[in-house]
């Protein structure tokens, strides 16, 4: 997968990453989301990471999911964690601070139950980023797990450092 991941273990430990997240990871506590924050983050419809969510609901429509709602709090994650990538050049699960996503997801004031993280760079446009997770099976696992309902998304830095964070609030 051209860009996407450029070394092995890269790779599969993201996938590693991925499934934890994917079978819910139980044991932090955060604030519960409400339907005007999630207005309230909901990005223009013209903005990069409104085409990605788009573009995730798409994707979940067609396997019989329902479409994830936008969370300000899982936003302000998803974003911190692609200008955390564009800052050290270093696309990872794992934040400079050494954070997983769970952490990152806690630290931005979300309780969830489960959650899931999907990253990437080099794609420069959400077409292009989807299609890279669409073709890797433990992200599309992500995008396409009916268990999530809210989802933020990032994206940072002339390299283009995608974040998308997945969750189900407790």
């Amino acid at each position: 997968m051209q860009k996407h991941r450029r070394k092995k273990h890269f790779r599969n430990a993201a996938i590693a990453v991925a499934a934890l997240g994917m079978v819910g990871i139980a044991t932090a506590a955060m604030a519960s989301q409400e339907t005007s924050q999630a207005a309230a983050a909901a990005p223009s419809s013209t903005s990069p990471t409104a085409k990605v969510v788009a573009l995730v609901n798409k994707e979940r429509a067609k396997a019989g999911c329902r479409a994830l709602k936008v969370n300000a709090k899982l936003t302000k994650a998803a974003q911190n964690h692609s200008k955390d990538q564009s800052v050290h050049h270093r696309m990872s699960h794992t934040g400079s601070d050494g954070s997983n996503p769970g952490q990152r997801i806690t630290r931005a004031g979300y309780r969830w139950r489960g959650y899931g993280e999907n990253v990437a760079y080099g794609y420069g446009t959400p077409a292009k980023v989807m299609n890279g997770w669409m073709h890797s099976p433990g992200h599309k696992a992500n995008i396409l797990n009916c268990s999530f309902k809210e989802i933020g998304v990032g994206v940072s830095g002339t390299s283009h450092y995608w974040t998308q964070d997945f969750a189900t609030a407790r």
